[in-house]
Order: C-alpha cells, then sequence, then structure tokens
C-alpha cells in the first residue's frame, strides 16, 4: 500500500488531496457501498466521476470525491471545504486500508468456510470492510432503522436530510448539486417535534435520537477505542442495544466480527444461506461460531454471493407515523 499526493493535473481544483494504491486488487464500490442509507442517500453520490461523500470534520463540513485511477486499483481523492485537510486524512481507513483479510485467507481457514461463502469470496477478493470514524454520522441513520421497515426508515431519513441537512461545499460546481452534510449533533437537537412526525419518525426513535446526541462528543470518542469496547460503551446509552450498536461499528471501525442480533431477516437469511431452514438469532450465532473473528466477513460475502433466501412468509408492515 502507498500513499502519496495526487497528481497536480488532478489535485489543482481541490483543497486537499491524495493517492491511495493497496497494491492489489480493489474494489471502490463493494467497499463503500454499505456505507449508502440507499440509492437515494442525500450525503453519498454514485456517478460516472466516481464516489462522492459529504460529512462534517472536526474542522468543518467537507465534500469529499473519490475515484478509480490507473489500472482500477488506486484511488484518488479530492475534497473541498474547511473540513478538506481532514477528510483527506481519513481517506486510508475510510477505504479499507486497516482491513486485514489475511488470516481469513489462510488455506487452513478458507477451507473450513462453507462453499458458498467460499465460492463468493473467490469471486470477490477485491472488497474491504470501510472505517469512517464518524460516530454520530452513523448512528443517527440506524436509530431511524431500529424495529421499522428499511423503505420507512429511508424515506424518514431523507426527509429530515433535504429539510435540515446543509449544501456540501461546493455543491452545485466542485460537487454534485443536491450532495448534502448530515446535520451536526446541534443541529439534529434543534429539530421539532413536529418535523420528525411529519418524517414519518415515531416518538420512540426520535426520543432516542435526541437523547443520545446529548453524550455526542462522548460518542465520538469511541472511534478511537477497539470496535467491541465501543459497541459496549454504546449500549449504556438507553434506546441502544445490540443490533444498533452492530450496525454502528461495522461501519465506524471496519469491524470484521459484529452481527446485528435482532434484526428482522438477518438470522432467517444465514440459516437458509448455510443449512436450508429458517433458523433464529442464537441458531445464527451457532452456525456463525466456527469464525469467529471474521463472522461479519462470512456475512458480507453471503451478500456478495447473490444467494437470497425463500420469498414466502410474514412481511413487516411498513408504518405512517403522519396518520396518527
Amino acid at each position: 500500500m502507498t500513499i502519496t499526493e495526487a497528481p497536480a493535473s488532478v489535485a489543482a481544483a481541490a483543497d486537499a488531496s491524495l493517492h491511495w494504491d493497496p497494491r492489489t486488487t480493489y474494489s471502490l464500490s463493494q467497499t463503500l457501498g454499505i456505507l449508502m442509507r440507499g440509492n437515494s442517500d442525500p450525503s453519498i453520490s454514485v456517478r460516472a466521476d466516481g464516489f462522492w461523500l459529504a460529512f462534517t470534520t472536526p474542522d468543518g463540513p467537507a465534500s469529499l470525491q473519490l475515484s478509480v485511477s490507473g489500472a482500477g486499483c488506486a484511488v484518488d481523492a479530492l475534497a473541498w471545504g474547511p473540513g478538506a485537510e481532514a477528510a483527506i486524512a481519513g481517506v486510508p481507513a475510510l477505504l479499507g486500508a486497516r482491513d486485514d483479510w489475511s488470516a481469513f485467507d489462510e488455506p487452513a481457514f478458507h477451507a473450513t468456510l462453507p462453499r458458498l461463502v467460499a465460492e463468493a469470496r473467490r469471486r470477490n477478493p477485491a472488497v474491504r470492510l470501510p472505517s469512517t470514524g464518524r460516530v454520530v454520522d452513523s448512528l443517527v441513520p440506524t436509530i431511524l432503522e431500529q424495529k421499522v421497515t428499511v423503505i420507512e426508515a429511508r424515506r424518514g431519513y431523507r426527509y429530515l436530510m433535504y429539510r435540515h441537512g446543509t449544501p456540501a461545499p461546493g455543491a452545485g460546481t466542485a460537487a454534485p448539486a443536491g450532495l448534502l452534510v448530515q446535520p451536526t449533533p446541534e443541529q439534529w437537537l434543534r429539530i421539532p417535534s413536529w418535523e420528525w412526525h411529519q418524517a414519518g419518525v415515531g416518538p420512540q426513535r426520535s426520543a432516542t435520537v435526541m437523547r443520545v446526541l446529548r453524550s455526542a462528543a462522548a460518542l465520538e470518542r469511541l472511534a478511537g477505542i477497539p470496535a467491541a469496547e465501543a459497541a459496549m460503551k454504546m449500549q449504556t446509552l438507553s434506546g441502544i442495544g445490540v443490533w444498533t450498536a452492530a450496525e454502528v461499528v461495522q461501519r465506524t471501525h471496519g469491524c470484521p466480527d459484529s452481527i446485528a442480533v435482532g434484526d428482522y431477516h438477518l438470522a432467517s437469511y444465514v440459516g437458509y444461506a448455510l443449512t436450508g431452514k429458517k433458523t433464529d438469532d442464537a441458531g445464527m450465532l451457532a452456525l456463525l461460531e466456527p469464525w469467529r473473528g471474521h463472522r461479519q466477513r462470512v456475512v458480507r460475502l453471503m451478500g456478495l454471493s447473490g444467494f437470497r433466501k425463500p420469498a414466502f412468509g410474514p412481511r413487516m408492515t411498513i408504518q405512517d407515523h403522519r396518520q396518527h
């Protein structure tokens, strides 16, 4: 892996830049796809010129462009805005530089994997687990996904972003028009109750967001400690359970082992993928136990395998809290 300045011709228009070369096969889309809250996520835009992300750093907001360079393995990163330097400093971790698959790919370990997972790894050697280091940016939309359908959660998230997000640095000029920065903790806390209601976010979830963001500074410090410890500390806050903490550290820490126990679909999916039968959370954990330390890698590869569980059984009802 090498980290250098982006070529002068590329970096000239940006406030900060970086050229990252993993020196091995690499997929930008497979690595960063987990960060998107649907294809219409206002803070992420996927275009012909690469991935665009907008977020707040300790130095202020930034727009970040990540594009494939050269033969398709290296990435050029360009950033604009007050937080440009901080955004660029986090690029290697964001791209998965800290994610080490070497133990997973050891022949002896690889031989223990189910055929579906082993074949998915063979076909997808370029995926990495990203580490954003931004706890609040991951935590808020995850809370919005608690105990509701993905469709409902993402609809509410988009509404709140369009109403209370702020234009990304250079949006409409250097960056795509419409690219938005998620509200800061202070801005989230100023959203009135009727706006949460209009977004279709029930009072339990909105109250959880408001409550946990009063500890926003402490939450952001969790990015600097190991994922398992961060997840445990997160769960000391009322309204944050195993599922939420796991979903967050998968993104903030690139945790290779965290499993979202309590997910409406995951246990059933893992059961069907590994045994052809439905299972519950306890059964899922038992099935994944042989690969402890890499359980999230196993689940990610199941998703990349193209496997789909049988499409029958009860579905979670989409609720509309705006009608109450």
